[in-house]
């Protein structure tokens, strides 16, 4: 594709270029500086995609390149999006001849067709998603005789991902790396699992970075002609970069070094998904003279949230630095509210919300940020009893996640049995066997006798119309619903849930995935478990959740946002909530554990990340109590609270001592309050009617019924057809014809000719 004409430069060298316009002087510096490379470190709010917006447009308009000349990466098809458009109105149509303006996925991909048969592949190759590279490795883990309940294909997925990001090849893997999957089948798994993509003429998203660099690294004339194209290089939000990603750049950049990237080490919260802070803070050992133009001129907070953010973040030992200041004046100072648990927690912003709201405040400018997806829960419920309109961002409301939906699902069928919906849903979740077909069996003869499918799939497991071990199965579930729904008299609604997790194998499930996304699934049903609780019976439960989710607000009308602190970097809010500062919540005690020191200060930098969300107030709440597992245990603020500047902070507490008390004591071994019980006291309880038969030793022959409230269990007892009688000839879909030689209610003994006798019930048959 041939470049456009380029628009003609400014007239004189005294006219100031109309993409200069409104620049600040370390903006206008990063813009100007255009040979050699150059680290544009930008903090939060200074304006950094303006100044690469005017760069791009510099480069382009004083016709040191050609739009074709510039690579510019982005880390989202959004932000390449907002870019072409920012760039388009500064210079017009010559952005239209920019092919290399995207994010490093599309921009390898448009390389990887040119070059596809260098890694066996052909250029027409599909780009395969999450679910079919799960499809994938389940073949290959069933091939060869692995246990994939022991060794998900999840969890193999997440390690090739991992080992993708860090730009390591199957015969790069160490013994560590090996061993981390089926012990010591790490390589082997990879292996295949790269062959079976290349037979198949495909690749997944990591292989697009990852074949483009084996290319460049094994093929001089090509990374040479890669190197002669790219005049300019600039890169946005360098400091999320992966390991493969570092390595692509540092390839292309090193003949002509016109590399410009912009981040901000202390926003480096991403390493969960392969970013290495490591990358930004060695940029000037990587490209020698490289010159670091500091942005720190805020547009968007007060001063005393910049002060605040400052001091917090000053705490890291591994960071370039900067100060963040403003030319606005005044503000308030960020409030540090501690109360006395979750729930007063949840009331308070609440009434703060609705304080805001009243002084005419919009409440679309309000946002509550969590460390964790579990903790919205509380708010949910808060705002949904005050008739508060809110929106979750980045994720589902609580009572809609996968989990949720499947642990309410199980309690839904033992309350009332007769919920087809619920019990579809968790017939075979987690995986027990029972596929499409068993499901299809189980609703034909619920249709055909009009009684629910829990109890059609009852009858089905004392018949012959299922294989054995899909029979089996049947049995144990249906055994596992009279059991729990017999425990429901006895036990709290929150230990009957976790029963059935145990029980069920759902939680084991979870944890069998060993990964970032399944671990947040556990703390979603550890809270689920804990909103339970607050109530005496499931019956009272579920119906709380059924008005939690009727809650379907106008989409016109304002809304408080609620999200996780990872979603909302690059946003801004007038008010932002911040609530959860504990230790173990934030910081996140899995992250310490799992990550050390260097964790330590990923979770600094989120906090750092929370606090310059916020453009006039900022408020950060901690509770001193928590309820895990039925106890109430103490909890201490987090340390970085402690390490907030006090001069610009207002601390306010309903608690014995003042917040002062736990900002000077967050580190002591002895807790300022004394550990506190709270258990639910014991409590008669009238018995369910339950399932209306014995289980003495398994699954007698008589027909089994299931009973609801109101409802008699003989009221579900399907009527003998009175065509069907002894001696009787009849066809059967699956056994062929046969003759009928014994019945008991619903139950037909039928000697077939070709299958022998076989036990099945009468409404999958027909006369012959």
């Amino acid at each position: 594709m041939s470049d456009p004409a380029l628009p003609a430069p400014a007239s004189t060298a005294d006219e100031a270029p109309a993409w200069l316009d409104g620049l600040n002087p370390p903006q206008k510096e990063a813009v100007l500086t255009t040979e050699g490379p150059v680290l544009m470190l930008a903090g939060a709010g200074t304006g950094k995609t303006a100044a690469l917006t005017a760069r791009l447009a510099h480069l382009i308009r004083s016709r040191r390149a050609w739009p074709s000349e510039i690579l510019c990466v982005t880390f989202t098809n959004k932000a390449a999006r907002e870019m072409r458009h920012r760039v388009g109105q500064l210079i017009g149509d010559a952005v239209e001849g920019m092919p290399w303006l995207g994010t490093f996925h599309s921009i390898c991909a448009r390389m990887l067709r040119r070059h596809a048969e260098l890694v066996g592949l052909q250029a027409n190759y599909t780009i395969i998603d999450t679910d079919d590279q799960l499809r994938l490795l389940k073949q290959l883990i069933t091939e060869n005789d692995l246990d994939e309940k022991r060794w998900p294909a999840r969890q193999l997925a997440g390690l090739i991902d991992r080992w993708k990001n860090r730009g390591l090849n199957p015969g790069d893997l160490d013994a560590v790396e090996n061993e981390a999957y089926a012990n010591g089948k790490g390589k082997q798994f990879y292996e295949l699992y790269q062959a079976r993509l290349k037979a198949l003429n495909a690749c997944d998203f990591g292989d697009l970075m990852l074949h483009m660099l084996n290319v460049l690294r094994r093929e001089p004339d090509i990374l040479k002609g890669y190197q002669q194209r790219f005049k300019y290089i600039l890169v946005d939000e360098y400091q999320d970069t992966n390991s493969v990603q570092y390595l692509w750049l540092r390839l292309l950049a090193q003949e002509r070094k016109n590399i410009c990237v912009v981040g901000d080490d202390d926003q480096s919260i991403y390493s969960w998904r392969g970013a290495e802070v490591a990358n930004i803070l060695r940029f000037e050992k990587d490209f020698p003279g490289a010159k670091v133009i500091r942005l720190e001129q805020n547009y968007r907070s007060t001063p005393p949230i910049l002060a605040a953010a400052s001091g917090l973040i000053a705490a890291n030992s591994e960071r370039l630095g900067k100060t963040l200041w403003t030319e606005q004046g005044g503000g308030d100072k960020v409030r540090v509210i501690g109360v006395w648990d979750a729930p007063e927690e949840a009331r308070r912003v609440g009434e703060e919300i609705e304080r805001i709201e009243r002084e005419g405040a919009s409440l679309e400018g309000v946002a509550i940020l969590v460390r964790a997806q579990y903790q919205t829960r509380e708010f949910e419920d808060r705002f949904i009893q005050i008739g508060l309109s809110y929106r979750i961002i980045g994720g589902f409301r609580f009572y809609e996640r996968a989990e949720i939906r499947d642990a309410l699902a199980y309690l839904r069928v033992i309350a009332q049995p007769a919920d087809d919906l619920a019990f579809e849903r968790i017939h075979n979740q987690p995986k027990r066997g029972l596929g499409a077909k068993a499901l299809e069996t189980m609703h034909r003869h619920a249709r055909a006798t009009g009684i629910p499918l829990a109890a059609a799939a009852l009858e089905l497991a004392d018949s012959d119309e299922l294989p054995a071990r899909a029979r089996a199965t049947i049995a144990s579930l249906m055994g596992g619903f009279l059991r729990w729904r017999e425990l429901a008299a006895t036990v709290t609604p929150s230990d009957l849930l976790r029963t059935v997790l145990e029980e069920t194998g759902y939680d084991a499930m979870l944890k069998a995935e060993r990964s970032a996304e399944s671990a947040g699934r556990l703390d979603n049903l550890a809270e689920l478990a804990r909103a339970m609780e607050d109530y005496e019976t499931l019956g009272d439960f579920l119906e709380h959740v059924s008005l939690v989710m009727d809650n379907d607000a106008n989409d016109d009308e304002e809304k408080v946002t609620i999200m996780t602190i990872h979603a909302a970097k690059g946003l801004e809010f007038d008010n932002v909530f911040l609530p959860g500062w504990e230790e173990g919540v934030f910081p996140s005690q899995r992250a310490l554990d799992e990550g050390g020191l260097a964790a330590l200060e990923e979770e600094r930098r989120l906090a750092y990340v929370a606090i310059t969300r916020a453009r006039r107030r900022c408020t950060i709440l901690h509770a001193a109590n928590r309820r895990i597992y039925g106890q109430w245990s103490s909890s201490i603020p987090s340390r970085f609270i402690a390490e907030l500047p006090a001069e610009h902070i207002d601390e306010e507490t309903t608690l014995t001592g003042g917040a002062s008390l736990w900002r000077a004591n967050w580190s002591e071994t002895e807790d300022p309050f004394a550990h506190v019980s709270r258990d639910r006291p014991d409590r008669s309880r009238a018995r369910g009617p339950g399932w209306q038969r014995a289980l003495t030793g398994g699954y007698d022959p008589a027909p089994k019924r299931l009973a609801e409230p109101g409802r008699s269990a003989a009221s579900f007892a399907a009527k003998p057809r009175s065509d069907l009688r002894l001696g009787a000839r009849v066809f059967h879909d699956k056994f062929g014809y046969g003759e009928v030689v014994g019945q008991e209610g619903n139950k037909l003994e039928i000697e077939f000719e070709t299958s022998g006798r076989k036990r099945v019930i009468d409404s999958f048959v027909r006369p012959a």
